[in-house]
């Protein structure tokens, strides 16, 4: 029955999402909040976590999911940019405005995080999640998981090697490390440890 209730409380913890009207109420302490493309992002001081990597349209599985389930427990906020009310139909191009609001999300999200943990599927392509790779490759808040079968695993492996972002071999691994530099950062910046 606890192993019932532990699971159950689990699930739940992970389809909680920051509130969209003033009068309705936070998630409780230690309960993950995913707050998704283009929700407003949060300025509470819980630390961050932005799931960046591959999507490729809809096209890969939702591993962010997952991420999101294995991070329940650790009281802070996921940035998702898999955006449930996607449209194929947007042109991507600076012009048209949910195409725009989607990268300025992003773009704001990737900075404001204190953690991008990035994951690129095998069998993927996910030329955006490279952009994203060259963009905060040096900022020393980046993990990453590539296992052999992504696109351009070479690329990734040869980039990560020049700025010294930490590779893992799998999405478990990758969730086990971010677990890790959460700590670490709770432990640096106790201001921002989990409320």
């Amino acid at each position: 029955m606890k192993a019932v209730l532990v699971s159950i409380t689990l699930a739940m913890a992970t389809m909680t999402t920051l509130p969209t009207q003033a009068s309705e109420t936070p998630a409780p302490a230690g309960v993950s909040v995913t707050v998704r493309s283009p929700q407003p992002l949060p300025r509470d001081g819980r630390l961050t976590v932005f799931l960046a990597g591959s999507i490729d349209m809809g096209g890969s599985s939702d591993w962010q999911a997952q991420a999101a389930r294995e991070l329940a427990d650790e009281g802070v906020i996921l940035l998702n940019p898999r955006r449930e009310d996607w449209n194929p139909a947007w042109k991507p191009v600076a012009q048209e405005p949910e195409f725009r609001r989607q990268v300025e999300w992003e773009l704001a999200a990737l900075q404001r995080a204190d953690v991008i943990l990035m994951y690129l599927q095998p069998g993927s392509q996910s030329p955006v999640s490279l952009l994203e790779l060259g963009l905060h490759a040096a900022s020393g808040k980046l993990l990453l998981a590539c296992p052999d079968g992504f696109w351009r695993k070479g690329n990734v492996d040869i980039t990560a090697d020049r700025y010294g972002v930490p590779r893992y071999e799998s999405l478990p691994a990758l969730i086990e490390a971010v677990r890790a530099r959460l700590a670490r950062l709770r432990r640096e910046r106790p201001g921002r440890a989990a409320d």
